[in-house]
């Protein structure tokens, strides 16, 4: 937790305004929270080329979404997909008891079994994808703000000094 801490207080350092380490935070945040699943740190290292932001604050950005945020961060984000689209059964019914792992491998390897449990996961992908893309969105514009004010307060000081 220290590690991700100090390297949190590192972007203050960054030699760059505070709109720009902002902006190159949030659009790490924004691919953190993104639905693309394993391409959250390609993609914010992606952008901040694109846009020629400070890659490493944007990878401090997607880093959000680690080991220890990622089920609360996706189960919220099923939550607010599901209440957007109105969904009242996110996941199937499923019989607990009758899991083994011989029928795991059964589903994937039986194309009419797989094709069935794609059927049956869709509505949870679907609700996935939506909060994802709504709380990205959200989660970026705050973290903009909140870190251009942080970013700004820290150079205010150190000009002081």
């Amino acid at each position: 937790m220290s590690y991700f801490r100090d390297k949190f207080r590192g972007i203050f350092k960054v030699k760059d305004t505070p709109h720009r380490i902002a902006l190159a935070f949030a659009i790490g945040v924004l691919m953190g929270i993104s639905p693309l699943i394993g391409l959250h740190y390609i993609g914010a290292f992606l952008l901040a080329w694109i846009f020629r932001l400070n890659k490493l604050v944007a990878f401090i950005g997607a880093s959000v979404n680690n080991p220890w945020t990622v089920v609360p961060i996706s189960s919220f984000s099923v939550w607010v997909g599901a209440k957007l689209i109105g969904l009242k059964q996110v996941l199937p019914d499923i019989d607990w008891g009758g899991i083994t792992l011989t029928g795991i491998t059964k589903n994937f390897t039986d194309m009419n079994n797989f094709i069935y449990m794609i059927e049956k996961l869709t509505p949870l992908l679907v609700a996935f994808c939506v909060g994802s893309l709504v709380i990205c969105i959200i989660a970026a514009i705050a973290s903009y703000f909140i870190i251009h004010k942080l970013a700004s307060r820290y150079q205010e000081i150190k000009d002081v000094h």
